[in-house]
């Protein structure tokens, strides 16, 4: 053998093992619906950082935040065919799919970080079961801080937002805003200001969060802590990809997931209260409901629960028995 054949099929060898390494290595893009200023857009770029770097790069996800890859509505979707690998939903969204997506949406159900947590652990296995039949694999949640109302006027009772139109984002919301005495109008974060100031809504229920990110006090006033509910995002993975993944990386996604969803259990209170201090900062008038506005939101939450359970008694069922035992 010639030194030139000897030495082409040498560097041809090194380049075959570049080639195999580069095989290796997956690049996944990760569609989300809020900007990067929320809990669960942050979380979500820790989750990527710790799974590159703890896989060396061999998996290196891209976070496209805002609703900038993938409408939030079409993110399941395009989980479930495949079109991305991994994306971030809304839970409430699902609920025309699956009655038992709604238990994010009821008003008080559980108000309070510990309820809302005892609550996704009773949800999380009937999700899971649902969401693996549709090739998709939960891997974590962020649960945002409770919604509570916004509004142009001050509201002391349901009357006070008699015939006013509120933004709804979710089958369950519309169905709130109806019992309301409103009508709901469905609306997407990134269209929250301009739909104030043209008058398509003049009311909504959300978080405070989502009211610093969309700069409410540009186009209200009032913010009245209902604390009516706490809703969740949640992550979910093709199961086809996933699968693809070695045995190993597929474990450096689980423990990130892992970490990811106490990590958003543990900063949501905090960043309840800045972003609370932040509406106060900009001149918003925050307040306590009056007791009767939270006696009729309360019977909406009791009409709103029983209806949920009449739509699938069984699946409901077991979701409420967990929770309350």
């Amino acid at each position: 053998m010639s030194k030139l054949t000897n030495a082409l099929l040498i560097s041809s060898a090194a380049i075959g093992g570049l080639t195999s390494t580069a095989s290796f290595a997956e690049k996944w893009h990760m569609p989300t619906p809020y900007g990067d200023g929320n809990l669960p857009t942050q979380i979500a770029y820790t989750f990527a950082k710790e799974i590159k770097d703890n896989t060396k790069g061999e998996l290196d996800i891209t976070v496209h935040s805002g609703g900038s890859l993938v409408k939030h509505t079409e993110i399941p979707r395009s989980v479930k065919s495949g079109q991305v690998q991994i994306g971030e939903v809304f839970l409430g969204i699902l609920g025309n799919e699956n009655p038992i997506y709604k238990h994010d949406n009821i008003p008080f159900l559980a108000t309070t970080f510990g309820d809302a947590k005892k609550l996704w652990e009773a949800a999380k296995p009937s999700v899971a079961k649902q969401l693996d039949k549709d090739g998709m694999m939960l891997l974590y949640a962020v649960a945002w801080p409770a919604q509570s109302l916004y509004s142009k006027e001050p509201v002391n009772t349901l009357a006070d937002l008699a015939g006013t139109k509120m933004r709804a984002y979710s089958p369950s919301t519309s169905r709130l805003a109806d019992l309301m005495g409103t009508t709901p109008t469905t609306i997407q974060v990134p269209d929250i200001p301009q739909a104030f100031s043209t008058g398509i809504i003049q009311a909504m229920i959300t978080s405070p969060s989502t009211g610093v990110d969309s700069q409410a006090w540009d186009y209200v006033n009032y913010y009245t802590d209902v604390k009516a509910w706490i809703p969740k995002n949640i992550i979910v993975v093709n199961k086809r990809s996933f699968r693809r993944l070695d045995k190993a990386t597929q474990q450096v996604v689980l423990d990130a997931a892992k970490n990811a969803e106490a990590a958003g259990w543990t900063k949501v209170a905090e960043r309840t209260a800045k972003d609370k201090a932040t509406l106060v900062a900009n001149g918003m008038k925050v307040s306590d409901p009056s007791p009767e506005l939270l006696k009729e939101l309360q019977a909406i939450g009791k009409t709103m629960t029983e209806e949920w359970k009449a739509e699938a008694p069984k699946e409901v069922g077991e979701i409420l028995t967990r929770y309350q035992n």
